[in-house]
């Protein structure tokens, strides 16, 4: 059931209130939508879930300032801080935040795992096409344009067109910008190990080769998801959930 959290926050919960917390964070434009079949698996069982809809995004209201990345990390650290989850899940360019969040220290966040999140420049191929463009409308537009292009051989991006749709049209292009931005400055991958503990969970097919590159000469803990489309939770939630667990346990952070 949705409800709001800190920062008037959208956010559903499933699991008992006894477990430790697992925070759920979507990528560009998208929503905590992308979770909800896991909670019809394992992990439930053994966690609490928590989806979290970032500011603009699903039912959130947007910021009343500028959606930066640095704006939204501290939005998603008061979140973790109230409902105690050591443990984020951040798809896509979500994963930029999480990092971001765990700064300064101490913070609640000791744990990231990155679905399929942004490594280096060449993975913000949604997000970072935001900066060619002079308005937030004008963004919209494209990308919409742009997804539909995409659903006729990829059926799983509809949902993700229709929840971008709703998106708040200049929190998505602001994110967007934000993320080429940082990403001209920073490599994300170093930024991320160097925030938490973190492992990567992905289909190397769904990744740019400088991406892959960077797997294969950093130091993270890195998991497969064989199969699995951009959106990992949804056409394979059971696969998701042991991931998650095989990678808590890799970390340490097993419940």
């Amino acid at each position: 059931m949705a409800e709001t959290s800190a920062r008037d926050c959208c956010i559903w919960r499933a699991g008992a209130d006894t477990l430790p917390a697992i925070l759920f964070m979507a990528g560009l434009g998208d929503d905590s939508s992308m979770f909800f079949p896991l909670k019809d698996t394992e992990l439930a069982a053994r966690y609490r879930l928590l989806g979290l809809d970032l500011p603009g995004f699903g039912n959130t209201p947007p910021l009343k300032t500028a959606t930066t990345l640095e704006a939204l990390a501290r939005v998603v650290r008061a979140v973790a801080e109230e409902e105690g989850a050591r443990i984020v899940v951040a798809h896509s360019v979500a994963s930029i935040i999480a990092s971001l969040a765990t700064r300064p220290a101490p913070s609640p966040i000791e744990t990231i795992l990155s679905l399929e999140g942004n490594l280096t420049a060449e993975d913000a191929y949604f997000s970072g096409t935001a900066a060619d463009f002079a308005s937030a409308h004008e963004f919209r537009q494209a990308f919409l344009t742009r997804l539909d292009r995409l659903v006729e051989d990829h059926p799983i991006i509809a949902r993700y067109r229709s929840v971008v749709a709703k998106a708040d049209p200049t929190a998505l292009w602001e994110l967007g910008c934000e993320a080429r931005r940082f990403s001209a400055v920073c490599v994300p991958g170093e930024v991320l190990i160097e925030s938490a503990k973190a492992c990567y969970l992905y289909n190397p097919a769904n990744c740019p080769e400088a991406t892959l590159e960077w797997l294969r000469t950093h130091p993270i803990p890195a998991l497969r998801l064989e199969g699995a489309s951009h959106w990992p939770s949804l056409d394979q939630p059971h696969l998701v959930a042991r991931s998650i667990l095989e990678a808590l346990t890799l970390l340490g952070q097993s419940g």
